[in-house]
């Protein structure tokens, strides 16, 4: 590709930082725009879990995700999401605490297949090309880029999942009716344990249980061990927004999702072969250049 060694090394060190902060927040569930909050009969637990049980129903959805990710920095972004077939379209900014660490990129998630890229800076590092392919089904544990580590385990996460945590807190209640992106909903907070979350789980469906089995052990490497939730719920019974905080062994975490739409089509493509540069194709070369 017309890159020396010590080029390759280099770029390499800088891209894995760069693509840390945007891989973790890749992940992360839906929304829709109802009549207005919960039926005023409803408890604040009982509204919760029927959320998190209609969680379960979504195929697709589009959302918003913002924050802050300890040790990684400020996140903004947008995403496209089908769950079966599994596939991602995220578009995303971050402001970390050093250049390596900020930036805006897009990541597509397809066929098992990782595309990151779609911009000048990252056609830079490439040759001119602008996307970076990476096989997830091909890259092991002892790959130089642990994509899990770097957070892309968040990537192809359903975020619906997540919005249903709030189900497994004791200190659910009511905040309040408020308008959220034009919608009316109930607003509702709670505290959960992620042990006490954890074993809630087991009553859950396989798919479900697995998705949130996997969001739990992202918090867990970060340090969390409970996270404060605010839930917003439409005339629907669904999340429209919900935001997670908590103290992680870098900073404090503090991540909102807001829900655009749900089970509408989703059509994402791989991005032009010509304009893709395989991860494990430059890293065989690399090796080879070193030995």
């Amino acid at each position: 590709m017309g890159l020396s060694v010590r080029t390759r090394r280099t770029r390499r060190g800088a891209m894995g930082a760069g693509l840390s902060a945007l891989l973790l927040a890749a992940g992360a569930v839906g929304c829709s725009s109802g009549d207005g909050g919960d039926s005023p009969e409803m408890e604040p637990a009982a509204a919760v879990a029927a959320a998190a049980k209609n969680a379960e129903e979504i195929k697709s959805l589009r959302y918003r995700i913002s924050g802050d990710i300890p040790e990684q920095g400020t996140i903004d972004g947008e995403a496209s999401m089908s769950l079966d077939p599994l596939a991602m379209d995220m578009k995303m900014s971050v402001e970390g605490a050093s250049p390596t660490q900020s930036g805006e990129a897009e990541i597509r998630l397809l066929d098992q297949v990782m595309y990151i890229g779609g911009g000048a800076e990252m056609a830079k590092e490439l040759d001119g090309k602008s996307w970076m392919k990476m096989d997830l089904s091909a890259l092991g544990e002892d790959n130089p880029l642990n994509l899990d580590e770097l957070g892309a385990g968040q990537a192809g996460q359903n975020p619906a999942a997540e919005s249903g945590f709030l189900a497994g807190a004791e200190d659910v209640e009511k905040v309040g009716t408020e308008t959220v992106d034009g919608v009316e909903t109930t607003h509702y907070k709670g505290t959960v344990d992620l042990d006490d979350l954890r074993k809630a789980t087991k009553g859950e469906s396989r798919t479900l249980r697995e998705q949130r089995e996997k969001s739990i052990e992202q918090y867990e490497k970060m340090g969390v061990e409970s996270l404060k939730m605010d839930m917003w719920i439409d005339g629907e019974d669904r999340a429209k927004q919900f935001r997670m905080q908590g103290d992680a062994t870098g900073g404090p975490l503090d991540m909102t999702v807001t829900f655009l739409d749900y089970n509408q089509p989703v059509d994402i493509e791989a991005p032009p072969a010509a304009d893709t540069v395989d991860f494990a194709e430059m890293m065989e070369e690399a090796m080879a250049s070193e030995s």
